[in-house]
């Protein structure tokens, strides 16, 4: 049984992701929830930039022609995910590191969600049962104890950090979804690995001009605060750069909700640098949670991998 490229790809991805949350977590402290979604662009650009001239060189590619429907999906993507990194650190500040990217993670099924009602498109029946298998389990690691009731979690899904985390979920879908368009108009005869850094350079470079101009006139001791703390920034936008690189290919490769669904793996990283990074404990309850997640996950990738 071959193993399609996007499983490992989206498996880089989640792993950085998590390892860029951990730290941008911990920038909260410092800076603003805008400043702290801002560093994650501005000092991801210059490896943006070095990945794809590499890419270039080795793959001995040229520039592919860019058209005006790839830089309206480019900024439609890059604006959603500033309001979804904005909402997810927002998170942050009402309950902790976990359960705010929990909540955040509801994007894989509000994509199944979007995908089937409204785009028509056909996904995998056991892709499908995963990704809401790993979700419950992503939901219940926001539970503060082991005992679930029904108004128990409605009243919990209606605190702050809830409706932020469900706000950076939806956000973050229609990013995945724009951005994968974006790859669509580049052509098939683009390697993959040119689509995937071109889309990010041009996001990115698209991000750093908007929410730089916003804070420039509106927030400059943020921007300023930004600057200051470059040395714990930069890891963030190094992290944010190779993570993005790997989920855009991955959206190359295939349907964006099975990329989402299989990513939700990020939820054991979040974990474990929770755990080790953040000095957060996890208990009993939180296991339970992660097997649903691997469970899920299993599910998405042995439905994928069946019909390849």
């Amino acid at each position: 049984m071959d193993i399609p490229a996007w499983i490992p790809i989206t498996l880089v991805a989640a792993f950085f992701q998590a390892w860029r949350t951990a730290l941008q977590a911990n920038l909260r402290h410092e800076l603003t929830a805008s400043g702290a979604a801002f560093v994650r662009y501005f000092y991801a650009l210059p490896l943006d930039v070095f990945m794809l001239v590499l890419a270039l060189w080795w793959l001995s590619g040229s520039w592919p022609s860019l058209s005006v429907a790839f830089v309206l999906y480019c900024l439609a993507g890059g604006v959603a995910q500033i309001f979804g990194t904005f909402f997810l650190i927002s998170a942050f500040g009402h309950r902790n590191y976990l359960v705010g990217t929990a909540y955040a993670k509801t994007e894989a099924v509000q994509l199944v969600l979007i995908s089937v009602l409204v785009f028509g498109i056909a996904l995998p029946q056991w892709a499908v049962i995963g990704a809401v298998t790993a979700m419950i389990g992503v939901l219940w690691l926001a539970l503060p104890t082991e005992k679930f009731t029904f108004l128990g979690w409605l009243k919990i899904s209606m605190q702050p950090a809830a409706l932020f985390g469900l706000g950076a979920g939806l956000a973050f879908a229609l990013t995945a979804l724009a951005l994968r368009e974006a790859s669509l108009t580049l052509g098939e005869q683009t390697p993959v690995l040119i689509k995937a850094l071109l889309v990010l350079l041009v996001t990115n470079s698209i991000q750093v001009l908007v929410q730089g101009t916003y804070m420039l006139k509106f927030a400059r001791r943020d921007l300023r605060q930004c600057m200051v703390v470059w040395r714990r920034a930069l890891p963030v936008g190094l992290l944010s750069a190779l993570g993005s690189a790997a989920w855009f290919a991955g959206f190359a490769l295939t349907q964006v909700a099975l990329v989402r669904g299989l990513g939700q793996i990020e939820v054991l990283f979040t974990l474990l640098f929770g755990h080790f990074y953040l000095k957060e404990r996890f208990t009993r309850h939180e296991v339970f949670a992660l097997f649903l997640v691997a469970v899920g996950v299993v599910m998405i990738a042995l439905a994928d991998m069946s019909i390849n």
